[in-house]
């Protein structure tokens, strides 16, 4: 797949389109047969459990597997899901009639259960779909997209055309009886993560010359500063014209059917550089930007670290009532219970209210369900106590203009592991230690980021200290190095004294710490604050709350 080549430099490809799906009748009433066994009783939540708090718990599906698997809606209804969101347009095909999603959506609004639509309204680089062949690339009367070096490709492009179709979709979603519509899988243009995206294409070209006055000459030079991620007028410009086409046609899209409250998924670290402007989506659903799909993503310490700096940064944008995860399996047998229910911690850390579990066509393993369902239940639990609080400390998450106009989006997030706390900053703090990716490394070093106060930390490859800024190498002991350094300076700040990779998220407020154990065995960890020690034993990948 596209993304491996990506993933090999760490980082990797965004969101893929998921349903949950039961394809095979034969193994779905096995695991059906299971739930009646001893060794799971219990393990389906019930829904009251789960919907009495700010957390919710939504489901992706479609009808052809809700007809196929007529026990699997009974198996929704019991889980403790409450929201189903189901497929109707697909890279520009209506592949599920909505006569069929109308009748499911009765069925399950008669169990409580409320049910909106979901779109891939540009279509997909790649192998998104996890099957249906025919449905991958767009139609052959959607214009294609066209790479920097003049490659036609299908997906993450914007054509007139193109808007006025998904125009069209609202429309009928509207008049269905939807309020919810998610532009899902991705809304964007760059085909990968880290990637300066916009389509090349001649009417582009000379639409954006002709807006800015710029020359063939010119058009020349942009592109090799794409090329050396070079920030400056005229790739600002190229950056600004790619998310004013995007902004407009959701806007546009939004307009015509008011009624239907519009969403967008963005990709793994999604901003500028990919045609999303973030602030002009203020007010809508978003499903923030997750990658690591699989065990061998996932399983590294900075795996984790990595998805949950990329969630906290898109909350910044987002409220937490309009926030959505991406709780994703893909390919679907290649994620772990253990790693699937440790992407539930990500999105209590960053407050997202709406969790939405997805695998590719080909269900995750139902066995999975042991092992999610309690954790459904303790997360939701511990979301109740923590929604709306801030979370303070004295290291900053930031993600500056570089790294969201030109960046790579490999973050240096690994401090988050240390078992000190931290905050979200959307501009440099005025105390604290901010750690900085390279990008914007580059920035403070030639002194277009100030700091107001802070120590700006970073990680590169010159390795020295400068006026104002703190090399730290990105490994485990060289973090935990640098937080024994700092530790006589961390005043009423509650720490975790040992080295072990551990989230501490503080709630000053409220007086409590919420501990993520990133190993995946059961640790025994000590919060200290000034002279007072707690203890507390936290299972692999989990979360413990203490109170201070």
């Amino acid at each position: 797949m596209w993304y491996n080549t990506f993933l090999s430099n760490l980082t990797g490809n965004s969101a893929n389109f998921l349903f949950i799906m039961v394809t095979d009748r034969r193994n779905f009433l096995k695991a059906s047969a299971l739930l009646g066994s001893a060794a799971l009783v219990g393990y389906i939540p019930q829904a009251k459990s789960i919907k009495s708090g700010p957390r919710s718990f939504s489901l992706c599906t479609n009808t052809e597997t809700l007809g196929k698997n007529p026990d699997f809606f009974d198996l929704i209804v019991d889980s403790g899901v409450n929201v189903v969101w189901m497929p109707y347009f697909l890279n520009g095909y209506y592949p599920y009639s909505i006569e069929d999603i109308l009748h499911w959506k009765g069925r399950f609004e008669k169990k409580g259960i409320e049910v909106q639509a979901l779109t891939v309204p540009l279509g997909h680089p790649g192998n998104s779909l996890g099957g249906l062949p025919e449905f991958e690339s767009t139609p052959k009367n959607w214009p294609r997209g066209v790479d920097i070096d003049g490659n036609k490709y299908s997906g993450t492009s914007l054509h007139p055309a193109v808007t006025l179709e998904n125009i069209s979709v609202i429309q009928k979603v509207g008049k269905a009886g939807f309020t919810k519509l998610f532009l899902d899988d991705d809304f964007r243009l760059a085909r990968t993560p880290g990637k300066i995206g916009g389509c090349f294409c001649t009417n582009h070209q000379n639409e954006f010359l002709t807006k800015y006055g710029y020359s063939q000459t010119d058009w020349e030079q942009l592109k090799n500063d794409i090329n050396n991620r070079h920030l400056n007028s005229i790739t600002r410009n190229w950056i600004n014209f790619n998310c004013d086409q995007l902004t407009n046609s959701f806007r546009e899209q939004q307009a015509a059917s008011p009624e239907v409250k519009l969403g967008i998924m963005v990709m793994y670290f999604g901003s500028e550089k990919a045609g999303i402007r973030l602030t002009d989506y203020k007010g809508s659903l978003m499903r923030v930007g997750e990658l690591m799909f699989e065990d061998r993503l996932m399983t590294p310490v900075k795996g984790k670290t990595d998805e949950l700096f990329s969630a906290l940064f898109h909350r910044r944008f987002v409220t937490p009532e309009l926030a959505y995860s991406e709780t994703t399996a893909y390919p679907a047998q290649k994620l772990s219970a253990k790693n699937m229910a440790a992407k539930l911690q990500i999105t209590t850390i960053a407050d997202i209210r709406n969790t939405m579990m997805m695998s590719g066509l080909e269900p995750f393993p139902f066995t999975h369900w042991e092992t999610l369902a309690p954790a459904m239940k303790k997360v939701a639990a511990i979301h109740k106590i923590t929604a709306g609080q801030q979370p303070k400390g004295p290291l900053k998450h930031y993600w500056g203009e570089s790294s969201r106009m030109i960046g790579d989006d490999k973050p240096f997030s690994l401090f988050l592991a240390c078992g000190i706390p931290f905050e979200v900053t959307d501009t440099p703090s005025q105390e604290g230690w901010t750690f900085l990716s390279d990008f914007d490394y580059n920035d403070a070093a030639s002194d277009k980021l100030e700091s107001k106060g802070t120590t700006f930390v970073h990680r590169a490859k010159s390795g020295k200290n400068e006026k104002g800024l703190r090399f730290v190498g990105e490994t485990l002991e060289e973090i935990y190095a640098f937080k024994h350094e700092i530790l006589p300076q961390l005043k009423e700040i509650p720490v975790v004294t040992e080295d072990k990779p551990v989230v501490c998220t503080w709630y000053p407020k409220i007086k409590k710490v919420l501990l993520w154990n990133l190993s995946e065995t059961k640790e025994s960890i000590t919060i200290r604050l000034n002279d007072r020690n707690y203890p507390v034993e936290i299972a692999g990948l989990d979360t413990e709350i203490v109170n201070l």
